[in-house]
């Protein structure tokens, strides 16, 4: 069955679950460096180890964590989880925040495939996380762009002076670059 015969259409990712190690350490991560906020938790007598579930929208939750077991350790299974973020300005003050807080960052720049301009860092279950924006957009029955159009970059500083087709990286402030 074709995604075009379905009587629904997914739009976007609407929340990740995450076994961790640490769930008090984790929820401060998730709150202290980006800025979720706690909507509900679970203490031991509803489930062992318990539960916290965060948000980032409106949606009740974009996260929940669950304490890891044995049979279900922490960081398992996920290859990573992407936030989106609403301007490029974002993204590079996102990489700023993230290194004034000692986050290590595995990568910043442009990917290949969707061209999104992101900064890729670790939880501290070392699961694989991503704030990007900028993701191509594919309409209903388009194509997506051709592989030789995908330029992946090393740095956001790259990925901003050499751009894609279509893709608009002027910075509202581009002082941002140069702190």
């Amino acid at each position: 069955m074709n995604a075009g015969s379905l009587p629904f259409q997914i739009g976007k990712i609407g929340h990740v679950a995450l076994y961790v190690a640490d769930v008090a350490r984790s929820t401060r991560f998730y709150q202290d460096i980006l800025g979720f906020h706690v909507s509900d938790i679970y203490q031991d007598d509803m489930m062992p180890g318990g539960a916290v579930f965060l948000r980032c929208s409106p949606d009740h939750h974009g996260v929940a964590l669950f304490k890891a077991t044995e049979a279900n350790p922490a960081g398992a299974g996920l290859h990573h989880l992407a936030f989106e973020v609403a301007t490029l300005d974002e993204v590079v003050l996102a990489r700023d925040h993230l290194r004034r807080h000692d986050v290590s960052i595995d990568f910043d720049g442009r990917r290949r495939a969707g061209v999104q301009i992101a900064v890729e860092f670790r939880d501290p279950d070392n699961h694989r996380l991503e704030i990007y924006w900028g993701i191509d957009q594919i309409a209903a029955g388009g194509e997506a762009r051709p592989a030789h159009e995908w330029k992946g970059a090393s740095s956001l500083e790259a990925a901003i002076a050499d751009p894609v087709v279509g893709q608009n990286t002027r910075l509202n402030d581009p002082a941002l670059l140069r702190s």
